[in-house]
């Protein structure tokens, strides 16, 4: 079986408000046709990338049932407040709030969605 993107990703769990992002290939020049360093684009304080996969969300707190019989069982579904990221987007971040990481040998970021300033979404990827 072939590992590509979609499915080396696959047992990778994303945790909480967190979504894993893959950088945007850097630019190698300026508009005006100037060279960059490797290196210069990464120090940036806000970086792009595409949504690879995402979190749950915030967990909601569960209701306490103070008249619960002891002999009904326990259901612990925990339910989530979902994100707004979706795997596909582009998405503009904050360099502050992300973590580097290094899977497979490729570069993602794992970045809190309070770090993530804006979504492009393409609705054709969805429908």
């Amino acid at each position: 079986m072939a590992v590509t993107t979609g499915n080396k990703l696959k047992n990778l769990i994303v945790v909480g408000d967190r979504i894993l992002i893959k950088p945007k290939s850097p630019e190698e020049k300026t508009k005006s046709g100037l060279f960059l360093p490797p290196g210069v684009q990464e120090k940036e304080k806000i970086q792009s990338g595409y949504v690879m996969k995402v979190g749950p969300g915030y967990p909601l707190p569960m209701p306490s049932d103070d008249y619960e019989e002891p002999w009904k069982e326990v259901d612990e579904k925990v339910k989530y407040i979902p994100l707004q990221a979706r795997e596909g987007d582009l998405a503009i971040f904050l360099q502050k709030g992300a973590y580097e990481v290094v899977y497979e040998e490729e570069k993602y970021f794992i970045v809190p969605q309070q770090s993530i300033l804006l979504l492009e979404r393409d609705e054709s990827l969805f429908t």
